[in-house]
């Protein structure tokens, strides 16, 4: 994502001051509520269920409900790190309670591996859910009784029937911005018609497709999602939840306002792209409360603008291309915006509450540049991610006057800062220990031997200091027969060691960072920048597969210091000059198979 430059700079916490802290127009309606004491009035009688059940309970110690509704269909991604933070944190802070409920009404998409993923990752980020840290999730399929029981009330009630229009004929019919819709020709049909053909559905006395429970509001309406939409449709599909019971299944928008009112949310927290069901939303709740069926008062539903971020692309159906086709190695690829990928990548759940913090919550919509959301995770990591020196594209130095010096095979240990600044009140890690001898590697990119104007690192007749080390002088270098470089050549200087009295009495103008050739590690690393080269690469119908970065992966062998091989798998560290990296948390093996992954480079350079 982005490039490793070499760099002397810290990570300036530019995120941080970007733009001051958004608001959050959510806790306004949310304090408003509780100051009138809105939902003061609710009973809660220790589980979902409908108005008698709840009229049994006591008042609800939760000041305020929200849910998180995945359906568990795919694996979620940062867009939903959005929404988790959102209604979890809300209900946090605000004395109340967040259901993880899974909206399983629809069979043929659903899957336990995703149900797993799902659950791993909210505890990931930090969250428990139904007011205990052991709680089971909701499911929406644990309800179908009662959105059947409710499907009766609404056809006895004169607010639903069954059409046996075709697909073709619903939609022709439906009109549409500039053109009222048609009735349908069974819309006159009587309750006692209504339910009997509808129990004909779920008895299974017809085929898929040929009929649906409408509601029956009305055909006229300016709202097209108010011409009589679909409730329920036949459907013969194996529910992993309630196996061959139900062969007609209720439709998301029927069945999404019920799950609120049964679970007794208060605030049914959203992305705008249901901002027009909401008149159905609120339209069913008042038919089921009149009739006595639900709790009032009923929930409402809020809207807030989803999180867009470039170079990234949301979408379910291409993200599962993009795994399907083998652009990526999977789910949890590190150039994916899964949630499953980001925590491979080496993302932290600090960083993507950070990420949430900044970008706010608004009805407004708009980008997020990915700048924004590689900066919360170098703002996280500057202070938590333990020092270590690596060389990713290695060239070994030899040091011709060593032994005169030093002594022929003397090691001299030498010691660096695990974590240079610590976080305030903290105890620092102890000290890294390594040793500097006659040979090191350094960086190719750290010796030139006809240097461009401005540079500092190595070349002939030039001073550096090895970090740590020594101060030493470049003397030149040794090529094959192709020309390649395979040593530069350095003379040590004497009484230089860092730390040492006298050390600083050589000044240099640059240090770069090195290995000892006689301890330092093999290491696979794993150089990611972003997966797309278009900042939105499926906008406009554009075909987001061409967009792909052919450099958005390259493994390196580097060599790293002795104490990065014993990382555990998914340890941060900072590999000085170079990034944040992290030891891969399926393919690392602590002390015998070192892998890394870029994270983050320490400044932004996209582009330059």
């Amino acid at each position: 994502m982005s490039n490793p430059t070499p760099t002397n700079s810290t990570p300036a916490a530019t995120a941080a001051t970007e733009a001051p802290k958004l608001s959050n127009f959510l806790r306004q309606i949310i304090e408003n509520d509780l100051e009138k004491g809105t939902y003061a009035s609710r009973k809660w009688a220790g589980s979902p269920g409908d108005a008698a059940h709840h009229a049994k309970g006591q008042p609800d110690p939760a000041k305020i409900r929200t849910r998180f509704p995945p359906e568990p269909n795919g694996y979620l991604h940062i867009g939903h790190a959005k929404s988790i933070c959102i209604n979890f944190g809300l209900a946090r802070d605000y004395g109340g309670v967040c259901h993880l409920r899974f909206d399983d009404t629809n069979p043929e998409k659903e899957d336990m591996e995703y149900v797993n993923s799902i659950r791993d990752a909210i505890k990931w980020l930090g969250f428990d859910w139904n007011g205990s840290p052991d709680a089971e999730p909701y499911q929406a399929s644990d309800y179908f009784d009662f959105m059947y029981r409710a499907a009766e009330y609404l056809i006895e009630a004169g607010h639903a029937y069954v059409d046996e229009q075709t697909v073709a004929q619903m939609r022709d019919n439906r009109g549409d911005f500039g053109k009222p819709g048609v009735n349908s020709p069974f819309r006159s049909r009587t309750p006692a018609e209504n339910l009997e053909r509808f129990r004909e559905m779920r008895d299974g006395k017809h085929e898929d497709g040929a009929m649906v429970l409408r509601a029956k509001i009305d055909m006229a309406s300016p709202n097209i999602n108010m011409r009589d939409p679909a409730i329920y449709r036949i459907r013969r599909a194996t529910h992993h939840n309630t196996g061959d019971t139900w062969c007609i299944y209720p439709m998301y928008t029927y069945a999404h306002p019920i799950e609120d009112a049964l679970e007794q949310i208060t605030h049914s927290i959203c992305t705008l792209e249901f901002e027009d069901q909401r008149p159905f939303y609120d339209w069913l709740l008042e038919r089921l409360t009149e009739g006595g069926l639900l709790a009032s008062p009923p929930p409402r539903q809020y809207e807030f603008s989803r999180l867009n971020i470039t170079y990234v692309i949301t979408s379910k159906r291409k993200l599962a291309q993009l795994v399907y086709d083998h652009k990526v190695t999977g789910w949890d690829d590190p150039r994916m915006p899964t949630i499953v990928g980001l925590r491979r990548r080496g993302y932290t759940p600090e960083s993507l509450h950070l990420l949430h913090e900044r970008t706010g919550t608004s009805k407004a919509g708009g980008w997020t540049d990915y700048s924004t959301l590689e900066g919360c995770l170098r703002d996280d990591l500057e202070t938590k991610a333990l020092r270590g020196f690596a060389v990713l594209n290695p060239v070994k130095l030899t040091m011709t006057n060593w032994d005169e010096v030093m002594g022929a095979g003397h090691l001299e240990p030498c010691t660096q800062p695990a974590l240079p600044h610590p976080p305030e009140g903290t105890v620092p890690p102890p000290p890294r220990h390594f040793t500097i001898g006659k040979e090191v590697w350094i960086d190719r990119e750290d010796f030139e031997e006809v240097p461009p104007k401005g540079y500092k690192r190595l070349f002939p007749g030039n001073k550096v200091r090895l970090k740590g080390g020594y101060v030493i002088e470049c003397t030149g270098c040794i090529k094959d027969i192709n020309g390649v470089i395979t040593d530069v050549l350095a003379t040590v200087v004497p009484d230089t060691k860092s730390g040492t009295p006298g050390s600083e009495t050589v000044k240099v103008k640059a240090a770069i960072t090195w290995v000892g050739v006689a301890n330092g590690v093999n290491a696979e690393v794993r150089m990611y920048d972003r997966l797309f080269l278009d900042a939105q690469p499926d906008a406009g119908g554009k075909d987001f597969i061409e967009s792909l970065n052919p450099n958005s992966l390259k493994v390196v062998t580097a060599i790293v210091e002795p104490s990065l091989a014993n990382a555990l798998p998914d340890q941060k560290f900072q590999f000085e000059r170079h990034g944040y990296f992290v030891a891969d948390r399926v393919d690392h093996v602590t002390g015998s198979k070192p892998v890394f992954n870029l994270a983050v480079g320490l400044k932004d350079s996209w582009g330059k």
